[in-house]
Formats: C-alpha cells, structure tokens, sequence
C-alpha cells in the first residue's frame, strides 16, 4: 500500500502558441479545467498503476475541491484521509501549455497550505499501514517533515519529491530514502551546477553527504541519473512526440513508488517508471495523462506506434 501526502489543486490549462514573455499579451487556443497539484497527481497515478493507495491533504469546502475528490475517488484513490478547511479556497494552477509542449505554471496554493502537523498525526495508523510513503512541497514543510518522521520510525520507505524548489529544513533530508529532483531542483538544493551529467553527479554527491540514501535525477527528455553512494548509473528518456510535458514527473514518481512496493529494485523501478514518464507527456493535462497498468503492460508495442515529428 502507498500513501501520498501532499497538494490538490485544480488546473486551469490555457494552450497557446507559445509561452507569453513579461508583459506581452497572447491569445490563447483553448481552456479546460483538469484536476491537478503534485500530490493528487501522485496518487492518482499510483492508483492507475494498480495499486492501493491513500491521499493526505487539504481542500476547501467548495465545488472545486467535491470535483478533486470525485475524481481520485472514480480513479480508485482512497479518499477518506483528505481534510476539508473551513474558510479556504481549494488550491488551484494556471498552466500555460505551448505547442512544443513546455510549459508555464502558477500555483495558488489556497487549503494546501493549511495542511498541519495535527493532520498528519490524525491519519498516523495509514502512513504506518502503508509500505511507502510519497511526498513533496506543495504543502507546509512541517506537515511534510511529520509525515517523513512516522513512516521512518515505522521503517517505511519514502520517498520525497522536492518539488517545487524550496531551502529544505535540513532536518527533513534524514528521514528520506529516496529524493527524486530535477536538474533545476538538485541545482537549487546543492549549490552546484547542473549543465552536464558529470556536474548532476557532483550536485547530487552533495546531498548524499547530507544524508540522503539515494537520489533519483530526472533530466527531461535526456533520461535520468541513479545515483547512490557506490554507483551512478544513467537511464535514457524514450523518443516520443511531446504534447505535454505537465505531470509528467508526478507519474515518474508514482511508477517509482508502484514499482518499489512490488519488491522490485530501484533499477527496475526505474526504468518501469521511465516508460510511464514517456506515456505521460504524450497526451495533455495532469491526471487525465497518466497512463493505466494495462497500458504500461503493452508499452512495447505501444512505443513502436510512435511517430516523430
């Protein structure tokens, strides 16, 4: 079993042409709204992915946040632990797509940020009922850190996703088994450069002097890097026709959590959440983006289908 603590927002996706610069005014081509944040979009994924799962987080008493409920719970998320908090808004994103896929975000974070340490400790007997628990930083750094604690006392593995980027409490780095940044995130919490493999090595170094077991470097379209205190070991992206790179991370993280929680190793892991990453980008939105288990299950057939452009 998974337990996922962290955001839910709601997307409000814009598609243009491309992403507008300070001050220029850009017509968009069309406006949805699809059900997002980081955490829930973990969850989500996880679930998909055919395992149980159970969602920690926050939303406010209002329409938007009855319709992320609705929809983790249609997806097969276990939504009971999800705290409604009386005055605040449901977290919400605009996200700005173009057409190479890139993409612009601003995060609203509304109930997100409501989310306290009593919550967690509330919802204690899930995380410790769980095998593994993934988090990230679109909520309050201490509910996180909360969290972190409990599975790690219960010897659980975590699993933390510094995303977005944000000065850790340095307290938090001990309680992770697994970080899992990007380059950008990795160059914010090293200090160090990110503009080569060698450099993503180094940086990530750092942070394992700082306690962390293991990082797992997500790089894009280059792949990512596996680093640990013995090894480095690189794992190519697979070449596929980008639509939309949003959540594309989120299910990478979830893949991984899935894979793990079958017993398999960090290797394997890996390289089955690299193949969810790849479904992923090539259709548009958050949840509605993230691949089901029987499709993952028939991706080599699927990723010959693939036309490059």
């Amino acid at each position: 079993m998974i337990t996922v603590i962290g955001s839910l927002n709601m997307d409000l996706v814009i598609n243009t042409n491309k992403i507008p610069r300070p001050g220029e005014t850009v017509i968009g081509k069309n406006f949805k709204q699809i059900p997002g944040g980081k955490g829930a979009n973990q969850a989500d994924a996880a679930a998909k992915l055919g395992a149980q799962v159970n969602m920690i987080g926050a939303i406010g008493k209002d329409s938007i946040g009855d319709k992320l409920k609705m929809h983790l719970k249609q997806d097969g998320v276990n939504i009971q632990s999800i705290v409604e908090k009386e005055g605040k808004s449901t977290g919400v994103a605009t996200v700005i797509v173009e057409e190479s896929g890139n993409n612009a975000i601003t995060v609203i974070p509304g109930a997100n940020y409501e989310l306290q340490i009593k919550d967690v400790q509330k919802y204690r007997e899930i995380i410790i009922n769980s095998d593994i628990l993934v988090t990230q930083l679109e909520i309050p750094q201490d509910a996180v850190k909360e969290a972190l604690k409990i599975a790690k006392q219960e010897r659980k593995i975590t699993i933390l996703n510094p995303a977005p980027a944000a000065e850790l409490d340095k307290d938090i780095l001990k309680y992770v088994d697994i970080l899992t940044p990007n380059e950008t995130e990795l160059e914010y919490l090293s200090g160090h450069k990110t503009d080569t493999f060698k450099n993503v090595e180094i940086a990530g170094k750092t942070l394992l002097n700082q306690g962390i077991k293991k990082l797992v470097v997500t790089l894009g379209e280059k792949g990512c890097l596996y680093i640990c205190e013995n090894k480095t070991k690189y794992f190519p992206a697979y070449k596929v026709k980008t639509v939309d790179t949003t959540a594309a991370g989120d299910g990478f993280n979830a893949a991984l959590a899935v894979s793990l929680s079958k017993g398999e190793t960090i290797e394997e892991a890996i390289k089955f959440a690299t193949k969810v990453a790849a479904m992923t980008v090539t259709k548009e939105g958050a949840q509605i983006s993230l691949p089901l288990k029987k499709e993952v299950d028939h991706f080599e057939k699927w990723i010959h289908t693939q036309k490059l452009v």
